[in-house]
């Protein structure tokens, strides 16, 4: 298969379990190399296990109608996968609160760390890269500046920056908008759009609706584990639907290309 045809991933009645609890019901989803989709859905619905099961942190439960493949392939050397997904996750940013720098942060891609340690000896080549990726997200005055000294914002774009050094296929976000104020979630969708438009697939993972880029044309609504509504966000984003995934009353309104939710 060439990569324009080979699916991003392909999971077809993929159950997950963490601990005793069913995480990810015989869960069926297909998304198309870069193409751009949101997975909503309230907080425990199963959005992070899916995350953890694509980059072979959670493994599916084993069953002959069961199946999962990523890029065309059911079985990855974890190493040759990673830098074919740009992942950032919340659990990134926690191991990052130390005095590790910018430049620290995006190096520690090459060697799927958060920072760089003794053992660690990056390349020229990589150093070069990692310059490149900070400056692709207007961040470079950040690379000697440590993590902890950074805003949330700084921060999440330095982790997204950590993400791209490889040159991945597809970039995949974990409520990437937790712990960003007003202006660092406005600059968070700025960055996401302009990935999208220079042709990264963006799978965005999130519970907050103001999130979906308008780039962003399908979404996936997930409760319990499965897929409850699979399509265009014009249809799937609506008040009726969206009240009862959260479980509360509320109107879906749209403006200048993002949607929106209010009680």
């Amino acid at each position: 298969m060439s990569h324009e045809t080979t699916p991003l991933l392909d999971l077809r009645n993929v159950t997950v379990m963490r601990g005793n609890n069913v995480a990810l019901d015989r869960l069926t989803l297909q998304i198309a190399a870069g193409e751009h989709v949101c997975i909503l859905g309230p907080n425990g619905c199963g959005k992070s296990t899916l995350i953890k099961t694509i980059t072979r942190e959670c493994y599916p439960v084993q069953r002959d109608d069961s199946a999962m493949s990523i890029l065309g392939r059911s079985v990855w050397n974890i190493f040759e996968l990673r830098p074919q997904l740009g992942i950032v996750s919340p659990d990134q940013l926690a191991a990052c609160t130390t005095d590790a720098t910018g430049m620290d942060v995006v190096l520690s891609g090459f060697f799927s760390s958060t920072r760089i340690f003794p053992n660690h000896h990056p390349a020229t080549e990589h150093r070069e890269r990692a310059e490149t990726a900070l400056a692709r997200l207007r961040i470079a005055h950040l690379a000697e500046r440590p993590v902890l000294e950074m805003s949330s914002g700084e921060a999440k774009r330095t982790l997204i920056a950590r993400a791209l050094v490889h040159e991945p296929r597809a970039l995949l976000l974990d409520e990437p908008g937790n712990a960003l104020d007003i202006g660092g979630q406005l600059e968070l969708r700025a960055t996401l759009s302009e990935l999208a438009n220079a042709g990264l697939s963006i799978v965005l993972v999130t519970h907050h609706v103001p999130e979906i880029i308008p780039e962003i044309e399908r979404v996936v609504l997930l409760q319990k584990g499965r897929v409850v509504a699979d399509g265009p966000k014009e249809k799937v984003l609506t008040s009726e639907q969206l009240s009862v995934l959260f479980g509360a009353h509320v109107q879906v309104f749209r403006e200048d290309g993002y949607f929106h939710v209010h009680a």
